[in-house]
């Protein structure tokens, strides 16, 4: 995937040599991932074999492509342990390739699948499963989790690698959750697919993927993360369907070195509703354009991006003008201007700050004037629409 501007994040290069941090990390629940399990002795697990109680592999297994799955689990509270070993495909690609096969909540932890179609497959008619996927490389296969029924997913500190798509779906067929913590994603085609499933995202790294997501029909939320060197930040198109990603919500996150916010196909944002709070935007390929129905923006600064921030009313369905609050930002040396508002939105901009942007400071000429606005030293003109002060 491409890499942009040279830019070096500290954060993000300490994350991917050292792993990503403990899932208790910023006061979340003990991970209860390696507790203690009886585990069946006195078998030899092989390809093709159904699970119905505490399993641990002791050796690779390279099962063919042309079986229904590697393994699969039945068993309700069932752990999976692969010991540290891989589950790996042999013989020809296979799309419809399963690794571990989950017909019931049910974890599986401490190894790699590989190859696959599916690594890890919910399949249809599995009912409402909560799976827990914990330590685990899913490298190289189609689809790295697959859902085909009703599945909550609590992924950590697991590394999502050189797949199609990481996070996926059955198209109308699969619904649910994505919780995930602690984990890293690279070299993917597509991290997170969206649809019809809420993605939650903590402490975690995204770098050198196509895009990071595509939020069709969903809420995501990133939070304490690193999304850098991707070819796209994601997608969020304006459907003309029914389908609609209502929110997007960005908290603490770097955002870093991509080479745009979105695919040229695709430039514009389409979310419902907007956040983002206390992030860094700094030296990416293209500014942030989005079109919304509301907006929060606040503490964030855009820093030496093409250009900065774009906000506009949300066509299609359902329409709506945007609206909301853009607080406490700084927009610093961007390549075009530092904060566009495109008439008629009437967002309320209010303590922001723009230097030395090679556009307009702040150009919002039917937004509400929140005061406190500082701009200066911008080469297209400080404030349009808004009184700003030189300090």
């Amino acid at each position: 995937m491409k890499q942009t501007r040279g830019f070096i994040v500290a954060m993000a290069v300490t994350s991917l040599i050292t792993g990503a941090p403990d899932v208790q990390a910023r006061g979340t629940v003990p991970s209860d991932a390696e507790a203690p399990v009886a585990f069946a002795t006195g078998r030899t697990v092989r390809c093709g074999d159904t699970l119905t109680e505490h399993t641990r592999l002791t050796h690779d297994l390279n099962c063919p492509s042309s079986a229904p799955f590697a393994l699969r689990v039945v068993g309700e509270g069932v752990v999976l342990d692969l010991g540290g070993y891989t589950i790996r495909r042999t013989g020809p690609a296979n799309i419809e390739s399963q690794g571990i096969a989950l017909q019931a909540s049910s974890m599986v932890r401490n190894g790699t699948v590989q190859g696959f179609g599916r690594a890890v497959m919910i399949p249809s008619g599995s009912g409402t499963l909560n799976v827990r996927l914990h330590k685990l490389a899913l490298l190289d296969n189609a689809s790295a989790v697959y859902n085909y029924a009703t599945t909550n997913f609590l992924i950590t500190e697991c590394r999502v690698s050189g797949n199609g798509v990481g996070l996926d779906r059955e198209l109308d067929a699969g619904s649910g959750s994505f919780d995930v913590r602690s984990s890293v994603f690279t070299r993917n085609e597509l991290a997170m697919l969206g649809d019809y499933h809420s993605i939650d995202v903590l402490d975690s790294t995204f770098t050198s993927n196509g895009r990071v997501f595509l939020c069709w029909e969903s809420n995501i939320h990133i939070r304490s993360s690193t999304i850098a060197w991707n070819d796209a930040v994601g997608s969020i198109p304006n459907d003309p369907g029914f389908r609609l990603c209502r929110q997007l919500r960005f908290e603490n996150t770097l955002i870093a070195n991509n080479a745009a916010f979105a695919p040229a196909t695709d430039p514009v944002w389409n979310p419902l509703n907007l956040s983002m709070l206390d992030t860094l935007a700094v030296r990416n390929g293209t500014g942030l354009e989005a079109a919304a129905g509301t907006v929060y923006i606040d503490g964030n600064t855009f820093h030496d991006n093409a250009s900065g921030l774009t906000l506009s009313d949300r066509a299609g369905f359902p329409f709506t003008s945007l609206t909301g609050i853009v607080r406490g930002n700084q927009f610093l040396a961007n390549d075009g201007d530092g904060l566009r508002v495109q008439p008629p939105s009437t967002p309320t901009v209010i303590n922001n700050l723009a230097l030395g942007n090679a556009g307009f400071g702040i150009y919002a000429p039917t937004a509400f004037d929140g005061g406190g606005n500082v701009a200066r030293d911008n080469t297209a003109g400080d404030c349009v629409g808004i009184v700003c002060a030189m300090y």
